[in-house]
């Protein structure tokens, strides 16, 4: 008589296995989340929408387009016939390759983490599991725009899959990283004129699970600063060939992304001569003309621009300054616990990174000069300051690029403490490291714990 309660108890655990085995071969049925991939900053190709002519990136320069951008005070008019096209897998000479940019990255999502490349005009039957989608855009253009666009495009490809609950993880690359956040935390909803109060509605949650943050100036880069006085460079290093793409000072001028990837409000560290902190606003345009930043004021700039470029140069350079201040505030604003959104920061700290920058006074032409890399220089009062003590107070650990500080910033309000993952490697070889991919792959499969934290916090 006492066995019956046993022969019931060992059904009802049979039954039960069942029920869980069937429910794991239903979730295996389903696959992993589609993945988008969103590269950072000249990680898109630029085409002309007429010709299809690739403008960038190239290594001998169109003869008919360049990557300025117009400029007018009405910067969502401030647009030419440039398109994005690919992602920069490689870049190439001629046909050699000579380095991986995400090519290697798409590869591996593929050969190791069991995805399927999907294209988003036309994705296949199961484009909603193990589906790996690359979102190019054009990175010259304001950074808020193109997160909108990010959500909008996202929502249009549920449709096309009939998938309305559909979720996807991002792996975003730098830039890419600002555009996910600002995606995650305002959906399709353009800044508003006043983002004092604002507060996120993480519209974003409908459509993304998890958001890798690889390489994310989350609080900005000093070196964006540089770009914007002194023209873009590679790897530090500013290559003005005339036969090369124009990266120059006057072709940044006219790109707003650059202006959002300045140091966030109340992150610009400045010393002065005596290696003392200054208060300085970055984001008013006295403080250009001030310290010589502003390229308004180059005696070569008459040459650069139309005469209403000339006239408007004024009015347009305060509009992209207000505008990127505003993005930095709504992405730093008091965003509480993100619904259904896990965040993850990942990047290097091997490398030395510009973290901030010193002014001192030329005794001899009385002007300012802005040090962008550690160089000894001698005060007005003949005292030394040497490159070593330079070195310490400028640099930072990072990614080359990317300082860890900015990556995990802290900003009251901002990104709380995340989960993370810091591996050796350059800034701009992080989607390639195969240690990183990796990561990736193991943190999106659910496969294996994260390697510096028990905890998948959220963005706070």
């Amino acid at each position: 008589m006492k066995r019956r309660p046993l022969i019931t108890s060992l059904i009802t655990s049979l039954q039960l296995f069942l029920l869980l085995a069937g429910f794991a071969l239903c979730i295996e049925a389903q696959g992993k989340n589609p993945v988008i991939l969103v590269p950072g900053l000249t990680g898109s190709e630029l085409l002309h929408k007429e010709t299809g002519e690739r403008v960038w990136f190239r290594a001998i320069k169109s003869k008919k387009e360049d990557l300025r951008l117009p400029i007018s005070a009405d910067l969502s008019k401030n647009r030419d016939d440039l398109i994005p096209g690919d992602i920069l897998r490689t870049i190439k000479v001629g046909p050699f390759a000579i380095t991986d940019v995400y090519g290697g990255f798409v590869a591996s999502m593929q050969a190791r983490g069991g995805y399927t490349e999907e294209k988003w005009a036309s994705p296949s039957a199961n484009g909603y599991r193990d589906a790996l989608y690359v979102f190019t855009y054009d990175w010259r253009l304001d950074a808020v725009d193109n997160a909108r666009r990010l959500f909008n495009d996202v929502e249009a490809l549920k449709i096309k899959l009939k998938k309305p609950d559909l979720k996807f993880d991002i792996v975003a690359h730098s830039l890419g990283g600002i555009i996910s956040r600002y995606a995650a935390m305002y959906g399709n909803a353009d800044l508003p004129t006043d983002v004092r109060g604002i507060k996120p509605t993480w519209a974003g949650a409908k459509h993304f699970n998890k958001i890798v943050l690889m390489g994310t100036p989350n609080e900005g880069s000093v070196l964006s600063l540089s770009s914007l006085t002194n023209g873009l460079s590679v790897g530090g290093v500013r290559i003005d060939l005339p036969f090369l793409e124009d990266t120059s000072k006057f072709t940044v001028f006219t790109i707003p992304s650059a202006y959002q990837l300045l140091p966030a409000p109340g992150t610009f560290k400045v010393y002065d001569d005596r290696l003392e902190p200054l208060e300085i606003d970055i984001y008013d345009p006295k403080v250009w003309k001030t310290y010589g930043w502003s390229i308004i004021d180059d005696k070569d700039f008459p040459d650069r621009f139309s005469t209403a470029e000339i006239k408007s140069a004024e009015s347009y350079f305060r509009a992209v300054l207000d505008r990127a201040k505003r993005m930095h505030l709504a992405l730093g604003a008091n965003a509480g616990t993100s619904p259904g959104i896990s965040f993850q920061v990942l990047g290097a700290d091997c490398k030395s990174a510009l973290d901030s920058i010193v002014l001192y006074k030329d005794q001899m032409t009385d002007k300012w000069v802005t040090l962008f890399r550690p160089r000894g220089f001698t005060r007005w009062d003949g005292e030394k300051i040497s490159t070593s003590e330079l070195q310490k107070l400028m640099m930072a650990p990072g990614d080359g690029v990317v300082t860890r500080r900015s990556l995990e910033t802290r900003r009251p309000g901002s990104i709380g403490e995340l989960p993370g993952k810091f591996i050796c490697s350059d800034h701009a070889r992080l989607a390639a490291n195969t240690q990183i991919q990796d990561h990736i792959i193991a943190w999106l499969g659910h496969k294996t714990k994260l390697a510096d934290h028990s905890a998948e916090n959220q963005i706070k």
